[in-house]
């Protein structure tokens, strides 16, 4: 016998009995104001969430916050007029100068400010990452309380890529100190359209 056979031999030995899985767990979530809950959540993770009643609010705000800077995209027809880079591009490396991208996400999730983006929403996948400053437009209304209730949404949805974004990027495991913006955007803000 092989050294090989050997070892599998001992591995179905041992292998230990079957146990049957456990029952679908559910967490139930009650939050007064989900919205409260969503913005606590996004500031407390470094990040800004807005309601807003409008488009002309959506740029008021960005001009506030970005308006001396450069290379701003979006993928909403709404704000095209703001926008000064074209995402009509082939290859996504030439995203690595956007500064400010405002993007469209599906809804968010109060527990832990979370937005469902998928590709369909995107003209590339690169682009909320790659950004400097990341803001993201939901429908106030489409706000769920937590990732349980996130998941049966989405269902069997039949995107090919989704993510769940929440806030800036961080890291802490370089020295144990807090770092923003390591990995991807330096600053995020969720736009709550009534």
């Amino acid at each position: 016998m092989s050294s090989r056979d050997e070892i599998l031999q001992k591995i179905t030995a041992n292998k230990p009995a079957s146990t049957r899985m456990p029952e679908t767990i559910r967490y139930t979530t009650v939050y007064e104001d989900k919205l409260k809950q969503f913005t606590d959540t996004m500031a407390a993770i470094g990040g800004t969430a807005i309601r807003v009643q409008s488009y002309e609010q959506i740029i008021a705000v960005l001009e506030e916050k970005f308006g001396g800077i450069s290379n701003k995209a979006t993928t909403l027809p709404e704000l095209a007029g703001w926008a000064d880079f074209s995402l009509q591009i082939e290859d996504p490396h030439l995203l690595e100068s956007v500064q400010v991208t405002v993007i469209r996400g599906h809804f968010g999730v109060a527990e832990n400010a979370a937005v469902w983006v998928t590709e369909e929403l995107l003209s590339h996948r690169a682009l909320p990452f790659i950004t400097q400053y990341l803001a993201i437009v939901i429908p106030e209304d489409s706000l769920v309380t937590n990732m349980h209730d996130a998941f049966e949404k989405i269902g069997k949805n039949s995107a090919g890529w989704g993510a769940f974004i929440a806030g800036p990027s961080k890291t802490a495991d370089i020295e144990q100190s807090l770092v923003i913006g390591a990995h991807g955007p330096r600053g995020a803000t969720v736009f709550l359209k009534s």
